[in-house]
């Protein structure tokens, strides 16, 4: 083979990876409550800020209390003897299949209990990543379920002016095609710490809020 040819080859194969349409996904929620699984499990086994560590998005946030970049508090991070343990209750899923929002109970080693949300989110490769991670301490566990739920938001557009998802922007053209805004999340923080984490759903007519988590000011 000529070297020119063989140049010529490899540009028709760029071309054609770079023509493949983008990596899609289920919508499936056992797949989250499989990576929460894996996550305290890893947990359990190798260390809980060495589990975060693991399985962070590089722009993940978290509420230490007060919120800061993930990657940036956790490798200055030891383990702790013991690692918090925790079990989702639901998980719910965009229409895409790249966005997830998962919530339940955690137990410390001291026996204290609390609730946790965690928001989760698909990189190039198709893994699920965490970019949110909040929590807060509860006198009483939250009611669980006797099985974990998982629940789809709708692929439905409405009309715009009823209220519909806007149709999705057009993909950077380095990056993963942009959520599809049948599920949303935010979450405020007012200047003394206190913090509302939210998680609405679209149902085909409207979005419902699925999650809605507030946490008092941060002590001191």
């Amino acid at each position: 083979m000529t070297p020119t040819r063989g140049i010529s080859l490899a540009l028709a194969a760029l071309a054609l990876v770079a023509a493949r349409p983008p990596m899609r996904f289920q919508p499936d929620p056992s797949s989250v409550i499989a990576a929460e699984i894996a996550f305290n499990r890893l947990a359990q086994d190798k260390g809980q800020w060495t589990a975060f560590r693991a399985t962070a998005a590089d722009d993940a946030v978290m509420f230490v209390p007060r919120k800061v970049l993930a990657k940036d508090w956790l490798k200055k991070q030891a383990d702790p003897p013991a690692s918090v343990s925790w079990t989702p209750s639901v998980v719910y899923v965009s229409c895409d299949g790249r966005l997830a929002a998962s919530t339940g109970n955690w137990t410390r080693p001291d026996g204290s209990v609390g609730y946790f949300t965690t928001i989760w989110r698909r990189d190039k490769k198709g893994t699920w990543r965490w970019v949110l991670d909040h929590g807060d301490r509860l006198a009483t566990p939250r009611p669980a379920p006797d099985y974990l739920t998982g629940k789809v938001a709708t692929c439905k557009r409405g009309a715009t002016s009823a209220g519909g998802p806007p149709p999705p922007a057009a993909p950077d053209k380095d990056g993963p095609p942009p959520a599809d805004r049948s599920l949303l999340w935010t979450a405020d923080v007012a200047p003394d710490g206190a913090r509302r984490v939210t998680v609405r759903m679209w149902t085909g007519e409207g979005y419902e809020t699925v999650i809605d988590d507030q946490v008092g000011a941060a002590v001191p």
